[in-house]
């Protein structure tokens, strides 16, 4: 609000006459915050004497009204906004920026006083302009007359009144450093980085190619997912999309040598069971060899012994066939059983070898089931020959004792190997492996779960084929005696005959093989046919090596002198 101010149209500074100018500049054009004054009362005028000699000038025109008196003095020293253009320029009007080309880049003719966009600017219209001021003159550097403005069109007739049509003017496209600018007018393109027709001109195409693009990528995907699905299926039924082969030698390797391991393991697995004993009380597993094509299997008393008189013994075949056995005939003494299968065709005997041919060093292979793991096969050699051991004795009445003079392999040998073959080179039996050393408990049979150390025994085959034969004729053993009683506590070296029987008689048998030989009580016999005897166990083992009726040679001491005599074995009846 303007108190007591004067209330005609409010002249710019930058429209106040220069110093030294012998006219008044032209007005420019009225701001859009200013009262706009009316076409019809207000008509232009030439700022010049060239625009009074115009044609036009016939035309009688209203004299315009003197420009409002500046409410100050001009300052002497030109500062704006009171005196003329000091050193800083004055604001331009309101114009669009271009962007300015590279120096010395010549603009493209096509976009030469263009509106930015491509598009060729809209020439001045000769009707009345909105103002009735011509448009400014540029501005000059501080300190240089102002050049005479280009003549102006004719004035604008009063309406109503008839106005010839002026000469038509060359056309001046604006400059390409300054162009109008709407700030808020819809967004141009860049003359330098997309040329041509603005883009609101192809909304409709922009909105068709998004559809066409969202299609396009649903089609993609499907088509990405599908072949996705495809690869991991195969991937997953392959193990990859590139499959790794490693060189592999194609040869079969043909047979193997019958005195290998692979030979004697083929050769002899198929004579070798296993069995399985359950009893009222307590049950075991042990292994076994077929002796016959008639179904007799020979293996351990103490792999048999669990089933008692009413037990069940199962045998099962290396090719996993099984069967039921019963006992044809044991003997404790010697560690040796006899059991039957019937019902059963294609069976394969093992074939018997020579256990006094063995020498130490020979190379052997034990088959069994250790732990109930059937079909197992190890190897070694004979470690030694003629070792004395025995095993059982669980009763505490020395009739479950067995005495053996033993076969020693380094060979594996663990529970569940009692009964199994202790084969040669050629497939043969040479042993029945009856007994291990264990590092914890000393000698033990299968009923010690004690592992293998190398120290391995087995019954020879001789004594076990002997054995064998009488129980399956039989049902019985017998046992070879010389008819004393030994006294098993004695320390000395040598076995050492007791002074009396287990019944208070005589330790020497009447009518006995020793009473003939003439051994007598408290004799000490240190050596059989040519042996060294150590001890009484050592004594029973070296006679039961032989069979009733064979003639021994023996060496003893009596009251200090050595005595030597011959005997022959006698028979007693097993258990």
């Amino acid at each position: 609000m303007d108190d007591g101010k004067p209330t005609e149209p409010k002249a710019k500074w930058w429209s106040r006459p220069t110093p030294g100018s012998g006219a008044s500049a032209a007005p420019q054009e009225p701001s859009p915050v200013e009262d706009a004054v009316p076409a019809s009362d207000v008509t232009a005028v030439s700022a010049g004497t060239e625009a009074a000699a115009e044609p036009a000038a016939s035309v009688t025109a209203e004299p315009l009204p003197q420009a409002a008196k500046p409410l100050h003095e001009p300052d002497q020293y030109s500062t704006p906004p009171y005196g003329g253009p000091g050193p800083w320029a004055p604001a331009p009007p309101v114009q669009r920026p271009v962007r300015t080309p590279a120096h010395g880049t010549p603009v493209p003719p096509p976009y030469s006083g263009t509106n930015g966009a491509g598009i060729a600017a809209a020439p001045a219209q000769a009707p009345t302009p909105p103002a009735a001021f011509p448009p400014p003159l540029p501005q000059q550097a501080e300190g240089h007359q102002p050049q005479q403005p280009p003549t102006q069109q004719p004035l604008q007739q009063p309406q109503g009144q008839h106005q010839p049509q002026p000469h038509p003017q060359p056309h001046h496209p604006p400059s390409p450093q300054w162009l109008q600018y709407d700030p808020w007018g819809a967004p141009r393109q860049s003359l330098i980085t997309n040329p041509g027709p603005p883009l609101a001109t192809d909304a409709g195409k922009r909105r068709n190619r998004r559809g066409s693009v969202l299609v396009g990528a649903l089609l993609l995907a499907l088509v990405a997912g599908g072949i996705g699905g495809g690869i991991g299926a195969y991937i997953e039924r392959n193990g990859g999309l590139t499959q790794i082969e490693l060189d592999q030698d194609a040869r079969d390797g043909g047979g193997r040598a019958p005195d290998s391991v692979a030979g004697i393991a083929a050769s002899a697995l198929p004579s070798v069971v296993t069995l399985h004993v359950s009893g009222s009380t307590e049950s075991g597993t042990g292994t076994g060899f077929v002796l016959d094509n008639k179904g007799h299997i020979l293996t351990n008393n103490h792999v048999v012994a669990p089933a008692g008189p009413s037990g069940e013994i199962t045998v099962t075949f290396s090719g996993g066939e099984t069967a039921n056995a019963e006992v044809v005939g044991k003997d404790s003494g010697y560690d040796l059983a006899v059991v039957k299968v019937s019902g059963v065709s294609g069976l394969k005997p093992l074939p018997l070898g020579n256990s006094d041919n063995v020498r130490v060093g020979d190379p052997v292979v034990a088959i069994g089931a250790p732990f109930d793991l059937s079909n197992t096969v190890t190897s070694g050699i004979i470690s030694a020959k003629d070792r004395p051991i025995t095993a059982g004795g669980e009763k505490g009445d020395g009739s479950d004792i067995s005495y053996v003079d033993a076969l020693q392999t380094d060979a594996p040998i663990n529970p569940g190997n009692s009964g199994g073959p202790l084969v040669d080179t050629d497939a043969h039996v040479i042993g029945i492996n009856s007994a291990i050393r264990a590092a914890d408990s000393g000698s033990t049979t299968e009923g010690g779960q004690a592992g293998s150390i190398g120290l391995g025994f087995a019954i020879p085959i001789n004594q076990g084929k002997r054995v064998a034969e009488e129980l399956i004729n039989t049902g019985k053993a017998t046992h070879p005696v010389i008819g004393v009683t030994l006294d098993m506590k004695y320390t000395g070296d040598g076995a050492k005959v007791g002074q009396r029987g287990a019944d208070g008689k005589s330790s020497v048998t009447e009518g006995g093989p020793g009473a003939k030989a003439g051994i007598r009580p408290g004799d000490v016999i240190t050596e059989v046919n040519g042996g060294r005897v150590h001890s009484g166990e050592e004594l029973i083992v070296k006679i039961r090596s032989h069979r009733p009726g064979d003639r021994l040679d023996l060496k003893l001491t009596r009251g200090g002198k050595d005595l030597t005599m011959s005997l022959t074995l006698g028979s007693a009846t097993g258990t």
